[in-house]
């Protein structure tokens, strides 16, 4: 495991993002504008997609993708179970802010997938291509779980008319699902028509988006620092480090109990794992407009998203070929 820490630490992906995590703190003037930023997660999305359907496509659709999905499903639904009552016996965050960072951890997030797809290709390992669609499905699960937590705890409010629409038709997931299906429907023939734009430059696209995401991450880091840590306790921060962790450890279980690859059990754990940065706050700010934002951004995207990118992959790419016997 040591090994793979190692050789993830320094490839291209994480040192990128390292550099713009680094120039955020150091308050260089660096920056990617808004535009390309969302230009390069519609473009990664859809490659992501795209190569999953096609993947389906070859190997067709068998048991193990209700299988894989149903388990997925059942993750989002009690991982923010878990998150919660973590965060109530060692933080002090109130119970509605304890609420949405929990619906985070949760939910999945997408450029961690797709980081982990590249290092497990990179191990040599093909990982099931229905796994995009498990992605897509454990966004939506984790909001509705943090809802009903925050009801239980006598906090609650009539769910907005339009939150579920938002929640389902959210653009990545759209994206997401839509491009699994040109993929599935165009098949080997569709991906050899477009290979050059979705296979070549994928990976260079996806340096300069962690790039991105390190000055966002380092940005929101600083900000804390700023107000004193104030905004966070340690109890915060150090779930964040642990409940990838236990997620992790959760999701190859699960993926290794309905029969995954070990390159699907990677990618599996890596969901459980991974904290949502931009479906679930958009639908934070509906649900639970008093929550406060910068408690679920900087934990998700300033705390376990680094952790993932650099200690978490290579840990639960060995966990999944220890539970294979790979």
């Amino acid at each position: 495991m040591l090994d793979l820490a190692a050789a993830n630490l320094l490839s291209p992906m994480v040192l990128c993002f390292g550099l713009g995590l680094l120039a955020a703190l150091l308050r260089s003037d660096l920056t990617i504008p808004e535009a390309v930023a969302k230009g390069m997660s519609i473009y990664l999305l859809f490659a992501i997609g795209f190569k999953g359907g096609v993947a389906v496509a070859e190997n067709g659709i068998d048991a193990g993708l209700a299988l894989a999905i149903g388990a997925g499903v059942l993750l989002s639904f009690g991982l923010p179970v878990i998150a919660f009552t973590l965060l109530q016996r060692i933080s002090g965050l109130s119970v509605l802010d304890a609420a949405a960072v929990a619906a985070h951890y949760g939910s999945i997030s997408i450029v961690t997938f797709v980081a982990a797809t590249s290092v497990t290709e990179a191990a040599g390992l093909r990982p099931e291509g229905y796994m995009v669609a498990v992605a897509a499905a454990m966004e939506a699960p984790a909001i509705l779980s943090a809802l009903w937590l925050v009801a239980r705890n006598g906090q609650g409010r009539a769910m907005e008319p339009d939150l579920l629409r938002e929640i389902l038709l959210n653009g990545s997931i759209v994206l997401l699902i839509g491009s699994f299906v040109i993929g599935w429907i165009t098949g080997p023939q569709g991906l050899t028509e477009i290979s050059a734009f979705i296979t070549a430059p994928f990976k260079g696209v996806l340096c300069l988006f962690l790039l991105d995401m390190g000055l966002v991450a380092g940005r929101g880091l600083r900000a804390n620092r700023q107000g004193g840590g104030k905004v966070l306790d340690r109890g915060a921060i150090a779930f964040a480090l642990i409940m990838p962790l236990i997620g992790g450890g959760l999701g190859a279980l699960a993926g290794a109990g309905v029969g995954l690859s070990t390159g699907g059990v990677m990618l599996m754990a890596t969901l459980g794992a991974s904290a949502s940065y931009i479906a679930v706050p958009a639908a934070m700010r509906v649900a639970l407009p008093e929550a406060n934002p910068s408690v679920y951004l900087t934990l998700s995207l300033g705390v376990t998203f680094p952790f993932n990118l650099t200690i978490g992959l290579p840990a639960y790419l060995w966990l999944a070929q220890t539970l294979n016997g790979a």
